[in-house]
């Protein structure tokens, strides 16, 4: 009952004493009144039946007791207090660029190259709360997915649908400078107190209007840091090839411009990584989050609930009980 209650004065507790001392004072003192008439012997009475009025005749010293003891708890002030945290995030606007070129079909990674990546972009994501978060993909041209949003769910609902090519909707190619520069467009008005990309991509840049690094300095004047992803086992990879025959694996060299993708990172104060497996990967997006954690403000609060009204009320409640049982229930005739 008192579990999560604190009293303002604890020390008004100490009056409780007087209960014990009340009730032993009633069965001392109390039935040793001389009653109004005597009688010189009552066996005569010994066969009649008790009535109720007999069997419960002590209870106004119980009502009065409990009375008193619920009182005297009223006036020690009991309180119960509720504590919790306001949270102020500085929050972090970031946009995972993908590629989605053909190449990222390859099997290298399980089950290949592009679910690899959104398995991995969406544990990252859900590890994230307070961020917004926004999605582009690229492989010839670019486009966005999903702008910067902190609804999660709904990111991690477009991240599932992405497929390489997007299933035929972009032309097949290697556009970085695109990727980046969409990326940018989604963060160049951000008030955020950063502002991150997570660029991923297994190939050359072949393809687009922009130059990526034109791209790089872009994201650089907008105070955006750009995290650069080679994706790719080191030699060749296994790519999947459509035949007559069903299904057979070709293959094929791993070609990444990591030299371009290190000067990318370095022109906007980011870093380069390589992954060349899906543990890598994992490994490379743990690092990322650590280096991009949101600062978090904690206030915390402490609120008194006073609780003195319930028990003050069923002490008066039953002190204007015990008064009724003991003045016409329990009435003694003098």
């Amino acid at each position: 009952m008192f579990g999560d209650v604190t009293f303002a004065y604890p020390w008004m507790l100490f009056f409780l004493i007087i209960i014990p001392v009340m009730v032993f004072w009633y069965w001392k003192y109390g039935k040793a009144k001389q009653p109004s008439i005597t009688y010189s012997s009552l066996k005569s009475f010994d066969n009649l039946p008790k009535t109720w009025k007999e069997k419960f005749r002590h209870l106004p010293i119980v009502f009065r007791s409990v009375a008193i003891a619920l009182l005297i708890i009223a006036l020690a002030r009991p309180q119960s207090f509720s504590s919790g945290q306001n949270v102020t995030t500085e929050g972090i606007d970031i946009v995972i660029a993908l590629d989605v070129s053909g190449s990222m079909i390859s099997e290298d990674f399980k089950p290949n190259r592009v679910e690899a990546a959104k398995s991995v972009a969406k544990k990252f994501i859900e590890g994230r709360p307070n961020d917004r978060i926004g999605l582009v993909v690229f492989a010839r041209e670019a486009f966005t997915q999903c702008p910067v949003t902190i609804d999660h769910n709904v990111l991690i609902g477009l991240l599932k649908k992405v497929e390489p090519d997007m299933g035929g909707t972009i032309p097949d190619g290697t556009a970085i400078g695109n990727g980046l520069a969409d990326a940018v467009g989604r963060l160049k008005n951000s008030q955020a107190k950063s502002k991150v990309i997570i660029l991923l991509t297994d190939g050359v840049n072949n393809a687009g209007e922009v130059d990526p690094l034109t791209a790089a300095e872009i994201a650089k004047t907008y105070g955006i840091r750009v995290y650069t992803i080679g994706i790719g086992t080191n030699g060749e990879a296994p790519y999947p090839v459509q035949t007559p025959f069903g299904i057979r694996y070709q293959m094929m060299p791993v070609e990444i411009d990591e030299g371009l993708l290190q000067n990318i990172a370095q022109i906007t104060g980011g870093e380069y990584f390589r992954a060349t497996n899906t543990r890598s990967l994992n490994e490379i997006y743990h690092k990322i989050d650590k280096l991009e954690k949101s600062k978090i403000k904690v206030t915390s609060y402490r609120n008194a609930a006073e609780l003195f009204s319930g028990w003050l009320d069923a002490g008066l409640a039953l002190l204007f009980l015990e008064l009724i049982t003991s003045r016409i229930v329990f009435r003694k005739v003098p």
